[in-house]
């Protein structure tokens, strides 16, 4: 950082603990595993501890040369980071997979893996419960783990703490003097001296006054220190002094923005949220957010965005509810939410190939609001995204705003799947769908608790998690009934069906389909009814029940043809040859797989052809025609050329 200075004590301790002998080594004692080397700086917030990690992680990134894993266990407004979003975001830092609902100790366990063997940093900034930085830690003694916190990691074995204090006046003039240029320091360094005294040292008061100093030209770095003097005894703290200076000097519409900050969303700006929350324009919001970040009250960060300090959230906060009416908060919020609601919209809308629907889903957002292409939505997905998600955690939590916190859920839902699509999205998916479960529970909406388990219990059953998938397909099937959703229904009773046949419970898995059936036979649907006499046929070819299997074959078969399906009736038809094989009638096997083979024809399926002509060589050789299966397989050969992943369908003999 271009404002670090000082701290060369600290600096140069933190080296040399890197190397220390450990506390368990001298006293006799062996650690239980070789661990990561921890180091701990400590102190309040603003004291700069945050700056120094930066600093000395900048100095010894040379010696681990496989980088440096940044992740923040405190949002600016206080509330702890979950454990298991944190290891997410280490494991994203190392471009690993995160399998979507993983629980914290697979995790854990997945990230040590991932870190075994490396020489990698971690810098764990605002850590507030040892229990947190305990599940990051590599089991490798080549990583390094610098963490931040206010106070001691109790409970993590032979951890080096650095505690901070103030910065020594030298240091604190310097950083004045950065801030405001030599030329007031140099006319009246007695002044700049008591300033730095007056803040205690703290660099993130000495960077309020500079700021306020930077702001006022005029202005003389005496009445600065001897305003924080003459303030009343009640404003505890350097900082909080320091902050009321720089609060009071604004302008009212100013000072309305600042206090409505803390709303945002992990304390991540930019100048629509701002805009929002203000009732402003975007331009003013900009402008504003652009003084905020000159006077130190915000910071600047990548693509447009700026940070709330976490130091000093909690006087903006105090501020926020001792001058704002209830009623106006949750207004600002509301306006909040709406804006993003229509941001992802716009940014889902980028995702459309087509022109024609791009223009209608645009049709009506303001110009402000579009993006000039789709990497430029797709990038403001990907960096707003810990604020979107914060954002909708947030209006699930309030409570009061149930509709709104709906439509942001499945407005990201939308921006996701089309920018990502929902393999890779598939944890961030996760999270948003047990939101919706949250507030379809909490407003008694079956419906939409149907599709949130359903939509859960998918990953999970995609992630081998088959049991807890049950459960939830079963949970969604009560929740489908109670709502009186026929699809709901349906799809939970198939999906149930599908847990048991993973599970290789046939007997339950052709019970479930049949209820399935029932079901789709009941209501007409013909696509479902041909869909599940498949799945029917499948559960009994893999119990061995080849007459039944037969049977839901041609049925399925049957199905497809009123339904003009050709490509669906040849994979029925191949299917039912598959098990004549099984069952001991090559001679009928044949015959089908010919009738398949046409019907593959008819539907331009190559790949099916090919599979076909393969079985239909397997079956001739069964039957003593050795000239008659090299053609076939001729045939398949001239389909798909040599392709081995063309000829999937095999005899069972293969």
């Amino acid at each position: 950082m271009a404002d670090f200075v000082g701290r060369r004590r600290e600096l140069k301790e933190l080296r040399e603990d890197i190397a220390r002998t450990g506390l368990d080594t001298l006293s006799g004692r062996k650690a239980k595993a070789p661990r990561a080397r921890v180091l701990l700086v400590a102190g309040r917030p603003g004291s700069g501890r945050t700056a120094l990690a930066e600093a000395f992680v900048r100095e010894v990134a040379p010696q681990y040369p496989d980088g440096l894993l940044r992740v923040r266990l405190t949002t600016p407004g206080g509330e702890s980071v979950a454990t298991e979003r944190a290891v997410r975001t280490l494991l994203e830092g190392l471009g690993r997979a995160t399998p979507p609902g993983a629980c914290e100790d697979d995790l854990s366990a997945a990230l040590r893996e991932a870190l075994a063997g490396r020489r990698a940093i971690l810098l764990v900034d605002d850590a507030a419960d040892p229990q947190q930085v305990d599940a990051l830690l590599p089991d490798t003694p080549e990583c390094l783990v610098v963490v931040t916190a206010e106070g001691p990691l109790t409970g993590i074995p032979d951890v080096r703490p650095c505690t901070l204090g103030g910065l020594e006046t030298p240091s604190a003039v310097e950083l004045l003097t950065r801030l405001i240029g030599d030329t007031r320091v140099t006319v009246d360094p007695r002044a700049a001296e008591g300033l730095a005294e007056e803040c205690g040292g703290q660099p993130a008061a000495l960077a309020l006054a500079g700021g306020w100093l930077a702001a006022h030209p005029k202005a003389g770095v005496a009445d600065v220190a001897k305003q924080l003097h003459d303030m009343p005894a009640g404003t505890a703290g350097p900082l909080a002094r320091t902050f009321r200076l720089v609060y009071e000097s604004l302008p009212q519409p100013a000072q309305r923005t600042l206090r409505l900050l803390p709303l945002a969303p992990a304390g991540i700006l930019d100048s629509h949220t701002a805009s929002a929350l203000a009732g402003c324009s975007v331009a003013a919001a900009q402008s504003t957010l652009e003084d905020f970040a000159g006077l130190g009250l915000v910071r600047h960060a990548a693509d447009g965005m700026f940070l709330l300090p976490g130091c000093l959230a909690p006087l903006i906060q105090a501020l926020l509810e001792a001058k704002e009416r209830p009623a106006e908060v949750q207004l600002a919020r509301a306006r909040m939410l709406e804006r993003t609601v229509r941001l992802l919209t716009s940014c889902r809308a980028m995702a459309e190939e087509d022109e024609d629907l791009l223009r209608e889903r645009l049709d009506g957002l303001p110009r402000a609001l579009r993006f000039p292409d789709r990497r430029s939505a797709a990038t403001w997905l990907d960096t707003r995204l810990p604020a979107l998600t914060a954002a909708a955690q947030l209006a699930v939590a309030d409570g009061g705003l149930d509709t709104l916190a709906r439509r942001l859920v499945a407005a990201l839902v939308r921006a996701l799947a089309a920018h990502r699509g929902t393999g890779a999205a598939a944890p961030e998916l996760y999270g948003l769908h047990r939101l919706v479960l949250d507030v379809a529970e909490r407003r008694g909406l079956h419906r939409e608790r149907a599709a949130a388990l359903l939509n859960l219990a998918d990953l999970d059953a995609e992630t081998g998690r088959t049991e807890e998938a049950l459960e939830r397909y079963r949970s969604a099937l009560d929740a489908g009934k109670a709502a009186a959703d026929p699809y709901a229904t349906g799809r939970a009773m198939e999906s149930v069906g599908g847990a048991y046949q993973e599970l290789a419970d046939w007997p339950r898995a052709s019970d479930w389909f049949g209820r399935a059936l029932s079901h789709a036979l009941a209501r007409g649907e013909r696509a479902d009814e041909a869909r599940l006499y498949g799945r029917l046929g499948n559960v009994h070819t893999y119990a061995g029940r080849y007459g039944e299997a037969l049977r839901s074959w041609r049925a399925a078969a049957a199905g497809y043809r009123r339904l003009a399906d050709v490509p669906g009736q040849a994979k029925a038809l191949s299917e039912m040859a598959r098990v004549q094989e099984y069952a001991g009638r090559p001679s009928e096997s044949l015959h089908t797989c010919r009738d398949a083979i046409e019907l593959a024809r008819r539907a331009g399926d190559l790949r099916l052809q090919a599979a076909l002509q393969v079985r239909l060589a397997d079956t001739l050789d069964r039957l003593g025609d050795p000239a008659a299966a090299r053609l076939h397989r001729s045939a398949a050969d001239r389909l798909l050329g040599d392709d081995p992943a063309a000829c999937e369908i095999r005899s069972a003999s293969d």
